[in-house]
């Protein structure tokens, strides 16, 4: 900006004087024009900084509200990302595991030894075999042959006889339903729905539960002193050895010590019908419960 500045000329000095002065029309005084920098001139004019200062406040103020937006878009991206890994530590990772034991298209056979637990008067010790083919992982075929052996002939020295029979026969004279199971066989349908795994220290050991169901025979030997009977008594002789149809129930367990060893126990459930001295029919359970170790083969495909 151009600064315009007018000098005037001094005016003539008016005479001091009692006498009335006719003062004469003073010349036109010149006029002079100077141009001046605004910046050569030093300006005391007042400036007016509140429109710069409402653009710092709208800066501050704009910047302000991008850290905000800044901040809000952090905190929820880190409570996503907490959000993420509480579910990721809850969530069940199902693992699929190949099987290190496998039974499809083997033969498992071995040697068993058992006993009968619920017959109150006679002990009865049970060896046998088992022959399995099993169709499938979970499907079966199975055949078992089981001996029991008499041991005595009746008495009180008789090793089958238990402390109840002695104490009524010999004690009471009273004559208990006795009758020996010394043979069986059956055939059945096994069925394996379990399998697992467990670690015995460093091992990893397999293992499965299943369930059987067949028919079979079953051969008794009736015992003439129990009885208190004459051996050669008509009506003894005609019952005193039996073959009787059972059905057979079964289930245990088995488990694997490697590619084709393993090691069973399971329990049996065998009922039938046996005569009595020809005359009477009588319900019989017997429950054994045994144990071996089998073998498969041929080896795992």
């Amino acid at each position: 900006m151009m600064l315009l500045a007018l000098s005037l000329a001094a005016l003539p000095a008016q005479a001091s004087t009692t006498d009335p002065v006719v003062e004469a029309p003073a010349a036109s005084a010149p006029v002079t024009v100077h141009y001046l920098a605004s910046d050569a001139v030093a300006d005391d004019t007042p400036t007016d900084t509140s429109s710069d200062d409402t653009d710092d406040q709208d800066e501050s103020s704009v910047k302000s509200e991008k850290d905000d937006v800044k901040s809000g878009r952090a905190d929820a991206k880190k409570a996503d990302e907490d959000d993420l890994t509480k579910k990721s530590k809850k969530r069940v990772i199902k693992v699929i595991q190949k099987k290190t034991f496998m039974k499809i298209g083997r033969y498992e056979v071995g040697p068993e030894i058992g006993f009968v637990t619920n017959d109150p008067f006679l002990n009865r010790y049970v060896i046998g075999a088992t022959l399995d083919y099993h169709i499938t992982e979970i499907f079966a075929a199975e055949v078992q042959i089981n001996y029991s052996p008499i041991l005595g002939s009746g008495g009180e020295n008789d090793p089958d006889w238990k402390a109840l029979s002695k104490q009524l026969l010999l004690e009471n004279s009273v004559s208990p339903d006795i009758s020996k199971l010394d043979a069986m066989g059956s055939a059945a349908l096994s069925f394996s729905p379990i399998y697992g795994k467990a670690a015995v220290g460093r091992k990893i050991i397999a293992f499965d539960m299943y369930g059987a169901f067949g028919l079979g025979v079953v051969h008794t030997a009736d015992d003439p002193k129990a009885l208190q009977v004459d051996s050669g008594d008509e009506h003894f002789v005609g019952s005193d050895q039996e073959w009787h149809p059972t059905t057979v129930i079964s289930g245990g367990a088995r488990v694997a010590f490697g590619e084709s060893i393993a090691a069973r126990i399971e329990g049996k459930s065998m009922s039938y019908i046996e005569t009595i001295n020809s005359t009477t029919l009588e319900m019989k359970n017997n429950f054994i419960l045994q144990g071996g170790v089998t073998f498969f083969f041929p080896s795992m495909k």
